[in-house]
């Protein structure tokens, strides 16, 4: 077959494997045989049947992803939060949520900003209306008051 080298490089491409980049080939093959009888002759040869070495190539890849399923071994750890963790994480969000709405208005919008989406203190200024100066103190109080509302955290066992 004169496509051969070129439906193995593509079967490979997408199997990632020689050997089942053969057989995928030798499949294509014999489907494309099969079906012939559809190909249109005003159209070339190569993208006809080169699709049909990718398309086996990956339906192989879909079956091969089924049968990697992960063993359902007793000892295999979950890829999950466990139950206490996702809670604590969940407590610990609505007490930074409680804390933060405690705030006053401009300092929390220039906590915000700084710590949570990384804004330099000349934009938060800019932002505010206010000097950069006082975008800095908003920062220092709104940091100290959420470290005071939040301090019996780090006292609580997590």
């Amino acid at each position: 077959m004169t496509y051969a080298a070129i439906a193995r490089r593509v079967a490979f491409g997408v199997l990632g494997n020689w050997d089942e980049a053969d057989d995928v080939v030798q499949d294509a093959a014999l489907a494309g045989w099969q079906a012939i009888d559809r190909f249109d002759t005003d159209r070339s040869f190569r993208p006809w049947f080169l699709r049909i070495v990718s398309n086996a190539a990956l339906d192989q890849l879909r079956r091969r992803k089924v049968r990697d399923g992960d063993s359902l071994d007793e000892t295999l750890p979950s890829r999950q939060a466990a139950p206490d963790v996702v809670t604590y994480r969940v407590m610990l969000g609505e007490r930074i949520e409680a804390a933060m709405a405690g705030l006053p208005e401009r300092q929390r919008v220039a906590v915000m900003l700084f710590d949570g989406e990384g804004y330099s203190h000349a934009d938060i200024a800019a932002v505010l209306q206010v000097p950069e100066g006082t975008v800095r103190s908003y920062v220092f109080h709104a940091r100290r008051a959420l470290r005071k509302a939040l301090a019996a955290l780090v006292e609580e066992p997590a």
